[in-house]
């Protein structure tokens, strides 16, 4: 029986976070109209798959594993896709921790004809590093971060919406990729929030700052022009200021990332930071 929101979580090698994403997702308030899962295992070489089958059920939800050979992530997104019954989709990274009234309130905002793209408010939980720490305190307060529904982790779209672009391109950036399908007046965010874990120590910083570069430059390079679509503040030499005497240990860190991944910069591909 087709339900209103299909909820695809692509997972490669994720058998440590999948139980808990998979869990919260599962202990969501009711989403009218119903909802399932499909968790996507691609290219494991752990317990994914095995971990998602074994999480409990509860009444009213469907829930499909599927175990792709392929370690792809976009693969695993058009995998999902092509499973889902859900008029509405939502996309969820496996390590993000949704509470409990963020499906429904992106079915909710869903709901209406026109193409929508939602997103829930994103919350960095306590890294163990003092690092990461640092450095997501201050990242939190860029531009891009205060935009609306800034979609990483998880983003969702109605059917008007999805029916914007065809299979995922094999991108490293698909979540900016669906996020500039839309003009900034087609974004909403809802304020239930969801943890979005950030990676911890200098290093893995680095890795993934590497990775977003490259993914953005990536997207410009292959979509010319796409990025007028994103509608984020400038950040300026004055606000730059500002954020660093706010931030006086994070600034620091941020610069040093920053200047690490431009010595050098990323290739094409995806990497993990974890």
């Amino acid at each position: 029986m087709p339900r209103v929101l299909s909820v695809i979580i692509p997972a490669s090698n994720e058998e440590g976070w999948i139980g808990r994403c998979l869990s919260a997702v599962l202990a969501s308030r009711p989403v009218p109209g119903g909802a399932e899962v499909i968790v996507v295992a691609n290219g494991c070489r752990d317990q994914t798959a095995d971990v998602a089958r074994a999480v409990p059920v509860p009444d009213g939800w469907r829930v499909t594993v599927l175990d792709l050979a392929e370690g792809s992530k976009p693969g695993a997104l058009d995998a999902g896709d092509l499973a889902a019954s859900g008029t509405c989709r939502a996309y969820l990274d496996a390590d993000c921790v949704v509470t409990p009234d963020v499906l429904a309130q992106i079915a909710a905002a869903l709901s209406r004809p026109a193409p929508t793209y939602a997103g829930a408010t994103p919350a960095i939980p306590r890294a163990r590093s003092w690092v990461t720490r640092a450095y997501a305190r201050f990242w939190q307060d860029l531009p891009f971060n205060r935009a609306v529904a800034p979609g990483y982790g998880l983003y969702a779209v109605n059917a008007a919406g999805r029916a914007r672009w065809g299979s995922f391109p094999r991108l490293i950036s698909d979540d900016t990729f669906v996020r500039l399908q839309f003009v900034p007046g087609e974004r909403v965010q809802v304020p239930a929030r969801y943890d979005w874990p950030m990676v911890e120590g200098f290093a893995a910083l680095v890795k993934v700052r590497r990775r977003q570069d490259a993914g953005v430059k990536e997207l410009e390079d292959r979509f010319p022009g796409i990025l007028s679509r994103e509608g984020k503040a400038r950040l300026t030499p004055g606000g730059l200021a500002a954020l660093a005497l706010r931030h006086p240990v994070g600034f620091p860190i941020y610069a040093a990332v920053s200047l690490a991944v431009r010595r050098r910069p990323g290739g094409p591909g995806f990497t993990r930071g974890r």
